[in-house]
């Protein structure tokens, strides 16, 4: 984004304005040790000579679009149609706030009233909400939303019990602890396929929270989870992958109850971690439990078609104990990105990009695991699978960087004690070339 400074004369126009004569006088109330203090900054550059150090500093990260990129683990490398910027910079989407008016708020209402009908297609949903921060804020507020829909357990014990998948990202995991600080909760944690997760579910759970799929790339039976958790009495919450569902079966369509996903996948760049997009997607029934914005579909007395914020009682125009969720103001205009990207693939461009993602993963498996000292974990993936290498893979990640291939995610990162495995991932926007490149970087540096 650029930046126009401004002169002598704005400066002095601003003053003049707020009643103040100098830029000390404005700032005069600040305690003085805070007022001005000394920054030790080195002596002023040109505009010319800035941008020159700072694309000088920019040179030397590693971008997605001229490495080998193979990493994943919750931001993904997708391609985005030129479309999408073009339509989400414009200035009425781009400085576009809560629609409270919704007189004067048609467009933006429309958006999000569009983006809400792809998505609940998407995830086969009835009603997705717009939006959370990221996919871990709308996993934790779907482990909410479970919480204050449980019902009394049936032997009469309190259902005070979430039943945690290990195999879910362990950041994710981290935020669900942090927002069940303040609730008499136990989180238990089980390992395994999402199928034998919820057989841990019993009559104190309320919740059974699993990936689709896991961090570890495997895919997993969410049918038969979400028969065992609701055989116990509970709610089944999945995290999801969304550009995987305009391949495979949706969660809902599987039978989940409510629906977390990471949309940053869907038009929006990885921007160094962010901003994301939080999707969250529920039934009808758990509808009034759903926080975030709804837009929904009116008439006016004329009959004519407009949209109106809706179910605003669940959120930030009632008092704030009784909101379902304090998130007001999130990442609409990341939501705007996905809704413009939804539209411009449609469903045919999106099973294109999720069956190139599954084809071009499953050719780098193979190419892997026929390398000498490297296996592949078995089971079914998507666009990730986690590699067993012969060797440290924080050592193969470092050798490889050197050459311009980002080979995945050391797993030690998250597990040490997990050092000799890869997480892998593969998009459409990776080529053959690059592919037998990573296999080849692999078996060199691991001799």
């Amino acid at each position: 984004m650029t930046y126009a400074p401004a002169t002598e004369a704005d400066r002095a126009a601003m003053l003049e304005r707020v009643g103040a004569k100098s830029v000390e006088e404005l700032f005069a109330d600040l305690p003085a040790a805070a007022r001005f203090p000394e920054l030790d900054l080195p002596p002023p550059l040109s505009e010319l000579e800035a941008m020159q150090e700072i694309e000088a500093m920019a040179g030397r990260n590693a971008c997605a679009s001229t490495s080998a990129w193979f990493l994943g683990a919750g931001a993904y490398y997708h391609f985005i149609p030129a479309v999408v910027p073009a339509i989400a910079s414009r200035g009425e989407f781009l400085t576009a706030y809560t629609p409270y008016q919704p007189e004067v708020s048609q467009g933006t209402l429309q958006a999000i009233y569009e983006y809400q009908s792809m998505a609940a297609a998407l995830l086969g949903v009835e009603v997705v909400n717009a939006s959370h921060y990221d996919g871990a804020t709308a996993l934790a507020e779907a482990v909410l939303m479970a919480r204050s829909a449980a019902g009394p357990a049936g032997t009469g014990v309190a259902r005070d019990r979430l039943v945690l998948s290990a195999d879910l990202h362990p950041e994710y995991k981290d935020v669900i602890r942090t927002y069940l600080t303040a609730f008499p909760v136990r989180v238990d944690e089980v390992a395994g396929p999402p199928e034998a997760v919820a057989l841990a579910a019993d009559a104190s759970t309320f919740c059974v929270a699993v990936p689709y799929p896991g961090f570890s790339g495997a895919l997993g039976d969410i049918e038969s989870a979400a028969r065992s958790a609701h055989g116990a009495g509970a709610l089944l919450a999945v995290q999801a992958d969304p550009m995987m569902c305009g391949l495979l079966k949706s969660p809902g369509e599987l039978g989940a109850d409510i629906v977390a996903a990471e949309g940053q996948c869907l038009g929006n760049p990885m921007s160094f971690g962010g901003p994301f997009l939080g999707m969250l997607g529920t039934s009808e029934r758990l509808v009034r439990r759903l926080p975030g914005r709804l837009a929904g579909e009116a008439r006016d007395e004329r009959g004519r078609r407009g949209f109106v914020l809706t179910l605003t009682a669940r959120e930030q125009h009632i008092r704030r104990e009784k909101a379902v969720s304090n998130i007001c103001s999130n990442q609409g205009l990341a939501m705007l990105r996905s809704c413009v990207y939804l539209a411009a693939m449609g469903p045919a461009g999106l099973k294109e990009a999720a069956r190139l993602c599954w084809d071009k993963a499953h050719y780098a498996a193979s190419r892997i695991a026929s390398l000498p000292g490297f296996a592949v974990a078995p089971g079914e993936f998507f666009k990730e699978f986690t590699v067993l290498t012969p060797v440290s893979a924080e050592g193969l990640a470092r050798k490889l960087s050197r050459r311009g291939v980002v080979p995945g995610l050391p797993l030690s990162r998250y597990y040490p004690e997990r050092d000799h495995e890869l997480l892998v991932c593969v998009t459409e926007m990776c080529t053959r070339v690059q592919i037998d490149l990573l296999a080849e970087s692999l078996e060199e540096a691991a001799r």
